[in-house]
């Protein structure tokens, strides 16, 4: 199992070509995709998103939000900004909720490398 970050989704919906949009598209046909809920979030607040685009994408199976999530995503931002590192918020949320389900994330974003080196957050960056 794994989840995908927003920029590959984009790049999967765009048809862009990369590893990243490999490895997701294999994962979908083998049903191996979870959804971040601040993915769908991002996703969804596209105003021009086609309405049978939001229905896929919230068949999605979700992670759920464990006890304490808002927490630690805050604790796990603020560890990232100690460092110097860039933390945005919707990054934050999607790396806690990797964290909490022990997933790997997929991402073309390399702004998640302050997410791997401040705590064991696994991703598959391209």
């Amino acid at each position: 199992m794994i989840a995908a970050d927003t920029s590959t989704w984009i790049a999967y919906f765009q048809g862009d070509r990369g590893q990243d949009v490999d490895v997701l598209d294999h994962a979908l046909e083998n049903r191996q995709v979870l959804m971040a809920p601040p993915v769908l979030t991002e996703l969804l607040s596209d105003p021009k998103i086609p309405s049978d685009l939001s229905n896929a994408l919230s068949e999605v199976p979700l992670l759920e939000i464990q006890p304490g999530y808002w927490s630690r995503a805050g604790a796990l931002r603020a560890k990232v900004l100690a460092r110097g590192r860039k933390a945005r918020l919707g990054d934050s949320l999607i790396a806690q909720s990797c964290l909490d389900a022990g997933l790997p994330l997929l991402t073309r974003d390399r702004d998640f490398r302050a997410f791997l080196e401040a705590a064991s957050l696994r991703s598959l960056l391209v």
